[in-house]
């Protein structure tokens, strides 16, 4: 059922600057672009019955929460395609000062009774050329998946079609997918869906809070427009909400 629990979100990440470089000759010339993708994501959990607090990867940088206090504003976080060097290396330690650990106050405020969750992408999990690095920080023990310290994308240009375990209210079988990233479920954690017999949706419990992995994208090309707009996606949302409530 939709929208049977409020929450207060928070979602980071889905967001990429691309700066191109064209060549005519001895002519050299730049063009820059800027793109959110968290359009889909962030309605299907507005449809759920969520606030969502939106911040990009760069924002993120500068306003993610600091300490555990600030992130209890917030029922549930949620890191979607945002490497963990982007949350670590705020502008004092770039600058050569200390300064807090944002994934260690995330994890204790988990375990005193949050919620996290982790969606799938180039800059989540391991990620390209393991450069995310979930897999080195304290949410690797939060999250309900083992993380691998490579590359852990793998590439489904034909497609391939998630099959829902757990789900009552939901088709056995999903919109197909492009893409994932390959983890493994951690002991006690419930795999309530998956794809091409790895993980796609598991969810668990940390301390006195909860924790998911969702391991495709919320956003092309991972997840192409028929999963996108699934009549089904905000039910999906809905009943990860509730879980993580």
């Amino acid at each position: 059922m939709i929208g049977v629990t409020k929450m207060d979100v928070l979602l980071a990440g889905e967001s990429w600057h691309e700066i191109s470089l064209y060549v005519k000759a001895q002519n050299v010339t730049t063009s820059s672009s800027y793109t959110e993708a968290g359009d889909y994501l962030i309605a299907a959990l507005e449809a759920a019955g969520a606030h969502v607090t939106y911040q990009p990867c760069h924002v993120a940088v500068d306003e993610f929460p600091r300490t555990q206090a600030a992130f209890s504003e917030y029922d549930l976080v949620v890191l979607s395609d945002i490497g963990a060097q982007s949350l670590l290396l705020t502008p004092a330690v770039a600058a050569g000062e200390r300064d807090a650990n944002r994934l260690a106050a995330l994890a204790a405020y988990v375990a005193d009774g949050g919620a996290v969750g982790m969606i799938g992408g180039y800059m989540s999990f391991a990620g390209e050329h393991g450069q995310a690095g979930y897999g080195r920080t304290p949410l690797a023990d939060v999250l309900p998946v083992e993380i691998s310290p490579y590359d852990d994308r793998i590439e489904c240009p034909a497609g391939v079609v998630p099959e829902n375990h757990e789900l009552d209210d939901l088709p056995a079988a999903w919109p197909a997918v492009l893409g994932y990233n390959r983890v493994t479920p951690a002991a006690n954690a419930d795999v309530w869906a998956t794809v091409d017999e790895d993980p796609l949706l598991v969810v668990g419990d940390y301390g006195e809070g909860s924790a998911f992995a969702f391991t495709t994208d919320c956003a092309e090309h991972w997840a192409p427009r028929p999963f996108l707009e699934w009549e089904y996606l905000p039910e999906l949302w809905g009943t990860v909400l509730d879980r993580m409530a």
